[in-house]
Parts: structure tokens; sequence; C-alpha cells
């Protein structure tokens, strides 16, 4: 069966991209989210994407125009989920807030309906008993700008069955990503389980005031040829996500409690990253895309 309509709960940086690119592929897509406000960001993020889609994929106004015709938001769970063939999870990486909403979810949504999570960090059994349906249960994660760096990792849980998997490998396709299956459960998944161990290190040295973050990702780009260092990265992924993930993993770790507390007064400066226009660079033309920043 294709999946064609589709949820998206929360419609946060990635919420909204995978919401849009979903809608961009021919999708008949909603996101929910909490109050009026909430929705009116994920729509102000939804627009953003126009000149990301054209300068990047070449997308033309109508191409991006017909994508926001199948795209509506609403603040109604049951509404949101009530013809739902897939809903992908994209809320804020809190326990408490993942299983209250699949506890709802499972009550409201068709039998049929499949429950995927975005989540970065916790695996499918974390919360598949809380869904209803463990079966149809599983977890697709998208890397961000979605529309650019198209993976779409897919984890299966132990009680996920292999045609349920295969119906998500298959949404992944038509939506225009490069499907990456893993056999068995993976907290990180293929890329954080890389990524991350590099994003705590360049955190560590700026915590301990070793060197600045620009020094630090810097020193990267110039020895990798990368095109952005772990600061450059923080910023894309949002600093709010990357604060609550760390305080999640390594909140009680005393050597992360220099950066968190930096990266805390960061935010209550409003400095969230690029969806902000500042957080350790200055958007939209950030410090480390001068080619002067990588000279002598």
């Amino acid at each position: 069966m294709s999946l064609e309509h589709v949820t998206v709960t929360g419609g946060g940086v990635l919420g909204s991209q995978i919401a849009y690119q979903s809608a961009f592929k021919g999708k008949a897509v909603i996101i929910y989210d909490i109050n009026d406000e909430a929705i009116a960001q994920v729509k102000k993020r939804v627009n953003g994407l126009r000149d990301s889609y054209k300068n990047d994929i070449k997308a033309t106004d109508g191409q991006f125009d017909a994508g926001l015709g199948r795209l509506s938001f609403t603040t109604d769970l049951a509404s949101a989920v009530a013809d739902a063939d897939l809903v992908i999870e994209a809320v804020p990486e809190r326990p408490s807030i993942k299983h209250g909403l699949y506890q709802n979810l499972a009550k409201m949504a068709p039998e049929r309906t499949i429950f995927t999570s975005n989540s970065s960090t916790y695996v499918p059994s974390t919360y598949m008993e809380d869904t209803g349906r463990p079966d149809r249960f599983l977890n697709l994660h998208f890397a961000n700008q979605v529309w650019k760096n198209n993976t779409a990792e897919i984890m299966g849980s132990p009680k996920t069955d292999p045609a349920i998997y295969q119906q998500v490998v298959q949404y992944a396709r038509e939506i225009g990503m490069v499907p990456i299956e893993l056999k068995k459960e993976q907290p990180g998944y293929v890329l954080n389980t890389l990524l991350i161990p590099l994003l705590d290190a360049g955190s560590y040295l700026w915590g301990q005031d070793i060197a600045d973050p620009h020094t630090i990702d810097k020193t990267w780009m110039i020895g990798t040829g990368a095109p952005m260092g772990p600061f450059g990265i923080m910023d894309l992924v949002g600093l709010r996500t990357c604060y609550n993930i760390t305080k999640e993993q390594q909140g009680d770790d005393p050597k992360a409690q220099p950066y968190l507390e930096k990266m805390k007064a960061m935010l209550d400066e409003g400095k969230l990253g690029r969806e902000s226009g500042e957080g350790f660079y200055h958007y939209p033309n950030p410090e480390f895309a001068d080619p002067a920043f990588l000279k002598a």
C-alpha cells in the first residue's frame, strides 16, 4: 500500500522540513503542533524554505507553491491523524512528551496507520508499547536540510513487521530520500553515531576554554576538507536540539557542565542557530563560508 496521507507531529526545524519535502513530492501532509503560536512559527519555517529549494535543487516557484498546496496545519491531534496512513513524530527529545503523544495517538489513529519517529537518540523499543501497535512502529530519521542531505535512516525494533519496514523504505524513496537500512537498533543510527563524538569533542574544547568555536571549526575544516566544523553543524541542527540531547544524555557528567551552561546562556539570548539568524555564526552569510575564514 502506498502511503499517501501523512501527518507530521511537531513542526520544528526538522519536522517542518520533513513535512514540506513530503508535500513537495506529492503527498497530502498535515502538520500538527500544540497551539496557534507554534503553528505560526511552523508556517514561517516552511515558507522560508523557498529560496533553499530554488537555489539547491533548482525548484521553480510553481513547484514550490504546488507543495504548499498539499500542506495543511492544525492544533487538533484527533483530526490530524483521522485519515493518516503514516505518522512521523518530530517532537522534542523529551521522553515525557513522546510517551504521552504515542499513548494519545494509539487511541486516535486508524488501525492501518503506521507510526514512525524521527528521534535522533531513542530506539523504537523505547516507545513501541505506548503505540499499541509495536508491529507498525519504527524510526525514520532525517538529516537536516532534507532536500539536499537526503538520507532517511530506517530502524525497526525486534517487533516491527518486516513488511511494514519495507513500506517505510519505499516511502523514503518516494519522497526523494536515500534509504539507510539498519539491521538492528542503534542509538544515534549510523549518522549520529559518527557525528556525536565530533560535536562532543568540540563542545568540550569550548567548555574548557581551550579554544573558541571559530578556531575549533577552522581546525577541523582545514584538517579534513569538511565544509563546516562542529559549531557550524550545531547551528544547522539547532542549539535547542543540541542542548536538550546533551542535557538528557550527559546532564550528570561534570565535563559537560561548562558547555551546557554556555549553551543555555546562548539560548536565553535567543541565539538558536540558523533558525534565528544567529548562533555561533551569523546568517544567512556565516563567517565560515567566507573564503578568508580558512586563510592565514
